[in-house]
């Protein structure tokens, strides 16, 4: 999750003190100031109008100094040096402003820093928070994302009636459990796990959870190999293309796993078998590949490489897994593209991992990492709990979240079929195909992926535009709506610079059309300058990770 550093005191005054200022109270006193101002003016009494306004700024003036020392008392208390005293004029009044004042002041607004005393009621809050949402982006229109944005209502009412149920606790809710237990059987069969084979897995809040849970099962046996071997286990290092999702940098860096990242290079942006041999020894705990890379959605070259991993294996004797990252493709492969070979068929995979979220069409928090079988799943990561009734072993990096998700994967799979998730992800393909090809023929545009592994493709301007760049394509998109993101690839082709349009349920034909509509007049306008456009665009604003 993002990170929040919590407001400095500065903040913290200066917006408080900026919301009480303008708050009901100060603005009667300056409506009936001002009033008294206009009947003075009206009789050409200019004294008496000097002096209400003198009257009126002086009143804001101090309402503002006493919500300041409330508010430093609430944010210091008795821990704050007190100032070095100073008389008082004689001619001051003494004014006694209770730490109460501070909340008065605040009360009806949104809580930003400290809870209220008294709530807003359960109506008042709804309607505040429901108001503030109002400002997020469209979800129908954000075509950066690969999860899920729409679900059928009966979905959303089975997630609603099943929140409150916790996957950890399977002796409770133990037919959850058992809807947690079809989902990795029926998962496992869809990627092929081979009828000899008792693939494992488990339910996870994500691809990076299942990411992170396959990667210390790669480490593990590693570890428990060179132990074996009495060689040393203090250098593991992993080996993926620089173009996998960030989830797995923050593994290797988490877990203290050398980075063995092989380069992008040219037209090569993703992981290919050739350059396998340069960066694998003794050490490495397994290679991670990807279907569907997150910056264009190309399928890597699974048979070239297992088959390269086979190859080292003879002639050096290593004996190298390899997991297949499969967060979006995972869903989408088995169904349209069933004669590619990237699963279990290859004996050289030892574990999957997806996110039921992304083309899985659940909503946000559900994943699944399968391991071929247990061997591949060392027994000491697994912990046996029985404090919540029964012996229930587990392998996870949290303990309690809803079962609403699993829930709604379970729900998803027996509603559609297989049958109606080919429907579904075929659909989203012709649209993302149809995209591609009809954005390929506005002038200024080159493809770099044309949607036809994933339904996701990425496009650049020509080298030939010098007048405007991706970023302000992608800014005036915006303008309607439209979250198309754009981005620079990975170190080695930073010089790449593309927007990504991300097709998933619910993107029809007729959106795409009008997709394109807006594209085409914005990139008419962008045509017509003259000179380049300023650089509005600060370096961060121009680093894509999802």
């Amino acid at each position: 999750m993002g990170l929040v550093t919590k407001a400095g005191v500065e903040e913290v005054t200066r917006r408080i003190t900026r919301s009480a200022i303008g708050s009901a109270g100060f603005k009667e006193q300056l409506t009936e100031a001002v009033t008294q101002v206009a009947a003075a003016a009206s009789t050409r009494d200019v004294t008496t109008a000097v002096a209400s306004t003198g009257d009126a700024i002086s009143g804001g003036l101090t309402r503002a100094s006493d919500l300041g020392s409330a508010l430093s008392d609430r944010l210091f208390g008795t821990s704050r040096p007190a100032p070095a005293a100073t008389p008082a004029p004689k001619e001051a009044p003494e004014r006694n402003v209770p730490q109460e004042a501070l909340v008065e002041e605040m009360s009806g607004r949104a809580p930003t820093f400290f809870l209220h005393a008294e709530g807003l009621g359960h109506e008042t809050a709804y309607n505040m928070i429901n108001s503030e949402l109002l400002l997020d982006g469209s979800a129908r229109l954000n075509l950066a994302t690969f999860c899920t944005t729409s679900m059928p209502a009966y979905a959303d009412k089975l997630m609603a009636e099943t929140a409150d149920k916790n996957m950890i606790d399977k002796d409770e809710y133990p037919q959850t459990a058992e809807m947690e237990n079809r989902c990795v059987n029926i998962i496992s069969n869809l990627w092929n796990s081979p009828a000899g084979e008792d693939a494992i897995g488990c339910s996870t809040t994500g691809s990076s959870e299942a990411v992170m849970l396959a990667g210390l099962a790669m480490k593990w046996r590693w570890r428990a190999k060179m132990r074996a071997a009495g060689k040393p286990t203090d250098r593991p290092n992993l080996v993926t293309g620089a173009n996998v999702q960030v989830c797995w940098d923050k593994f290797m860096r988490y877990w203290d796993i050398e980075e063995r990242i092989v380069p992008l290079e040219g037209d090569k942006l993703c992981l290919t078998a050739d350059r396998l041999k340069d960066y694998v020894d003794e050490n490495t705990i397994g290679v991670a590949t990807v279907l569907g890379s997150t910056f264009d959605g190309r399928y890597e070259p699974f048979t070239e490489i297992a088959a390269e991993l086979d190859r080292i294996q003879e002639e050096t004797g290593l004996d190298i897994p390899l997991h297949i990252d499969a967060a979006s493709g995972g869903f989408v492969a088995p169904f349209i593209q069933p004669e590619l070979v990237w699963d279990f068929r290859l004996p050289r995979v030892c574990s999957i991992n997806a996110s039921g979220h992304k083309y899985g069409l659940v909503y946000p928090g559900v994943g699944w990492a399968i391991w071929r079988s247990a061997e591949y799943l060392p027994e000491e990561l697994i912990f046996h709990v029985n404090y919540l009734g029964g012996d229930m072993p587990t392998f996870s990096l949290n303990f309690s979240r809803p079962g609403s998700e699993v829930v709604a994967q379970y729900f998803m799979f027996a509603s559609l079929g297989f049958d109606g998730y080919t429907k579904v992800q075929q659909h989203s393909s012709h649209v993302a195909q149809y995209l591609a090809s009809e954005i390929e023929k506005i002038g200024p545009y080159e493809l770099i992926t044309r949607g036809d592994d994933l339904p996701v493709f990425a496009f650049k301007l020509k080298d030939s535009v010098t007048n405007y760049t991706v970023f302000d394509v992608s800014e005036r998109l915006r303008e309607r709506g439209w979250q198309v993101p754009a981005y620079t690839y990975p170190a080695n082709r930073e010089d790449l610079a593309v927007l990504r349009i991300v097709v998933r349920a619910g993107m029809t034909h007729d959106m795409a059309d009008l997709l394109l509509a807006d594209l085409r007049r914005h990139t008419a306008k962008l045509e017509c300058l003259s000179g380049p456009l300023p650089s509005s665009i600060e370096s961060d604003d121009q680093i894509f990770a999802h």
